[in-house]
């Protein structure tokens, strides 16, 4: 039987303790500012496209905001996104962040 250690299964009871964790994975400048321009890109997208009426515009998020923050993890980082294992809370971890480092919590 293996030894008992700890899995990269981690398991979150809440948002407040799963964004340590996160921002523990985005320790890496580079990654976080990737992650910053999707996301600002990402909103931009989502107000364009209820301001003009032409929905096809949120096609483009999730390949603007998930290519963004991908190439900071696998380029920069060198770790797996979040998003892999905690889909929701890294969503959520994304914008939190996003808003924490423009208001100058986390550098950026």
């Amino acid at each position: 039987m293996a030894a008992n250690s700890e899995t990269s299964e981690k398991r979150f009871s809440s948002f407040r303790e799963f964004y340590p964790f996160y921002l523990n994975e985005h320790r890496n400048l580079t990654c976080r500012r990737l992650h910053f321009a999707g996301t600002a890109l990402v909103i931009g997208l989502v107000i364009t496209a209820i301001t003009s009426g032409n929905l096809a515009w949120l096609i483009a998020v999730p390949f603007t905001g998930y290519g963004f923050a991908w190439v900071g993890h696998f380029f920069f980082e060198h770790n797996r996104p979040a998003t892999f294992k905690h889909p929701f809370y890294s969503l959520w971890g994304d914008f939190v962040m996003f808003k924490d480092m423009l208001i100058g919590r986390i550098d950026r």
